[in-house]
Parts: C-alpha cells; sequence; structure tokens
C-alpha cells in the first residue's frame, strides 16, 4: 500500500463547490462514530457553518496530488471546553483512501494553520473511544491524553470520548 506524503496531501480553504464532499462522506461507514448520517438538511447547514468560520476556525477539503482529487476534510474551530476557550479539530477521509497516512498530513497541516494564529494555547481533539483509526492519528500527532469524556455530538446525542489535547505553540515543530 503506497502511503502519503507531504508532497501529496495538501489542504485548501473550504469553498461553495465543496458541498458535494460533505455529501460523499455522509455515509454509514463514515458517520458510525458520530450518531450516523445526517439529512439533507442538516448537510447543508454544515456547509454553510464551514463556509462562515472565518474568524472562529477554518474548514479545509483534503486533496491528493497529483490526481487533484478531494478525498476528505479537516478543520478547527472555537469552542468552551472545562471553561477555557480553545481550538477543537476533527477530520474524515473517504473509505477508500484510509489507511494511507492521508488523515495524520492533514491534520497536521490543519494544526500548523491553527498555531500559526497564535490564539488559543491549546487544540483539542475527541475521537470516541472505539475509533481506533482517529486516535492513532491523536498519538502520532502527539496530542496527550487527558481522559475518558461524554461528548454530546450530534447535539442531543452523548458519546464516550477520548478528549486529546495539543499545545499549539509547539506544534510547528510537527
Amino acid at each position: 500500500m503506497m502511503k502519503a506524503s507531504n508532497s501529496t496531501v495538501q489542504i485548501k480553504p473550504w469553498e461553495e463547490k465543496d458541498l458535494d464532499l460533505l455529501f460523499r462522506l455522509n455515509v454509514p461507514e463514515m458517520m458510525q462514530h458520530l450518531g450516523g448520517p445526517e439529512s439533507k438538511e442538516q448537510i447543508l447547514k454544515r456547509h454553510k457553518r464551514y463556509l462562515e468560520l472565518s474568524d472562529r476556525g477554518r474548514m479545509f477539503s483534503i486533496i491528493l496530488f497529483p490526481e487533484l482529487v478531494q478525498v476528505g476534510s479537516v478543520g478547527y474551530w472555537q469552542t468552551t471546553w472545562n471553561d477555557e476557550r480553545v481550538y477543537e479539530t476533527g477530520w474524515s477521509v473517504l473509505p477508500s483512501y484510509q489507511g494511507k497516512g492521508i488523515a495524520t498530513i492533514a491534520v497536521r497541516l490543519a494544526v500548523e494553520e491553527a498555531s500559526s494564529e497564535n490564539k488559543y494555547k491549546y487544540i483539542h481533539a475527541f475521537p470516541s473511544v472505539n475509533n481506533l483509526a482517529s486516535n492513532a492519528i491523536c498519538r502520532n500527532l502527539d496530542f496527550q491524553f487527558i481522559s475518558e469524556c461524554e461528548f454530546e455530538y450530534p447535539p442531543g446525542s452523548f458519546m464516550q470520548c477520548n478528549n486529546c489535547r495539543l499545545y499549539l505553540f509547539s506544534s510547528k515543530s510537527l
């Protein structure tokens, strides 16, 4: 299996034309750790939120070179965790591109973007305790495991997650 490299994976700011990618990511296999697929209306609202993040975070599509194909999404956004303002990060890579290191590179690139803003001290990830791949990405990028926690996602639905945290000002060395 060919592994991704920094030269083959890039992230680009979310655009109007990226709506189709959200629909391709919204399948049972991809949403099993996130409460299941969303309705068309929910996807349209998510797309609008992604486009309007601006000073509260950023979303990106993940592009694989040289094919120039969209293979997923990654981003970060402001949130409050334990009374502290932090960034939260999340990612998703289409099934046929998983297991190649693409998500790890994309998350690292997004963390570098968040770090360059010098806005918050930490970025958190909250992968489901059962999402082995996302937990491995956190370990590979030196996120510190803080604790298991109950996390509400989607709204009204609670799941057990790992609270993983990375100190942003040191992330430039990733």
